[in-house]
């Protein structure tokens, strides 16, 4: 696929739905940036997934919008539709997408929110998968489950504000009529969790599943439960140092405890965690951990470990070969030096030439 960086979204969405045969999804991926030297040996591919990634779950485009709880994990927007009027087919494409990701052994950039997992698994929706995404509402189902709710007048309704007006929906066939008692409060609850996780968003979710589906059959994925499912297909959030320290190869003159290399730890071990990711994303084309920590790391031809190799001259920035996860770093003569060098090759890695 050829595309273009400032329109990553439209040209991946046009190409990837032109598709008729699925099985041209699971041909070897080749991505080009437009007017960019790289060869895609696995690098270009995986960062294409980390920016799609970017895009598509990107709560401005209407398509998803984060949980109550946080601004990290990802849930479906019910009301997609009045952002996008191709919406079920772009969840379509996403559900690829997220196919192609798990088919290439390649990562996606996002969290969704439990119930999503669940929902691909067939597996039931509880109460506790509520308290990850709004635990506010959670702890007001709870107080009903162990509470006698009758003096509080709750109908069998939910409200739900759509661009500043709040609308009502039934639950039920005359909803508004029934009250919520010690008797019918399991059902109430049941209903809610539906309605919140399955019915308002059964069509998007149902062309996500057929999307992904095509290329991951449903059958290979029922051996995983939901929290095995999310690090398939997202990988890991934090970054484990140490696994990450005791994952790495060293080449060309450095080993584990030469001056640079100490260095170089120490610097990461100094960063925030959103540098560490970056940083990870310079050297490996993508800011997710595989399932199983950094001794699954992949790079073009099959395993390949995180990699530091002597190279240039101190006066140079560190470059990376993400086919490879391999860092060229420089001799620097300070720590100084070394950690400056380090935060400006990954503040400026969009197309330059220290990437590959």
């Amino acid at each position: 696929m050829k595309l273009r960086r400032n329109a990553i979204l439209e040209d991946s969405y046009r190409k990837i739905m032109s598709v008729k045969r699925v099985e041209f999804l699971k041909a070897r991926l080749w991505i080009e940036f437009d007017s960019e030297k790289g060869l895609d040996y696995g690098g270009v591919a995986r960062e294409w997934f980390f920016l799609l990634s970017k895009e598509m779950f990107n709560p401005y485009y209407g398509l998803f919008e984060y949980s109550a709880t946080d601004n990290y994990t990802l849930q479906i927007n019910p009301n997609s539709g009045l952002c996008n009027e191709e919406h079920v087919s772009y969840f379509k494409f996403i559900g690829r997408v997220a196919g192609m990701a798990v088919f290439h052994g390649k990562l996606l950039d996002g969290f969704f929110i439990r119930p999503l997992y669940k929902m691909m698994l067939q597996k039931p929706i509880t109460l506790q998968d509520m308290e990850s995404v709004d635990s506010e509402y959670y702890n007001s189902l709870m107080w009903i489950l162990e509470n006698d709710p009758t003096d509080l007048d709750l109908r069998f309704v939910v409200d739900e504000e759509l661009f500043g007006q709040t609308q009502q929906h039934e639950l039920k066939p005359n909803g508004s009529e029934i009250l919520v008692t010690n008797k019918n409060k399991k059902e109430y609850i049941h209903l809610v969790m539906q309605w919140r996780f399955v019915n308002r968003i059964q069509e998007q979710t149902n062309a996500f599943k057929e999307g992904f589906f095509e290329l991951i059959p449903q059958d290979l994925i029922k051996i995983f439960d939901e929290n095995e499912l999310e690090l398939l297909m997202c990988g890991l959030g934090d970054v484990d140092v140490n696994d990450w320290k005791e994952n790495t190869k060293y080449k060309n003159g450095y080993n584990a405890n030469h001056p640079v290399i100490q260095w170089f730890w120490k610097a990461v071990l100094l960063m925030d965690s959103e540098k560490r990711i970056r940083l990870l994303q310079f050297v490996t084309g993508t800011s997710r951990v595989p399932m199983n920590g950094f001794a699954e790391l992949y790079g073009s031809n099959g395993p390949q470990l995180f990699t530091i190799e002597q190279w240039g001259t101190p006066e140079k920035l560190p470059r990376a070969h993400t086919c490879f996860n391999r860092l060229d770093l420089p001799p620097y003569e300070s720590f100084e030096e070394l950690r400056e060098k380090l935060h400006l090759a990954i503040e400026n890695t969009e197309g330059f030439d220290g990437v590959d």
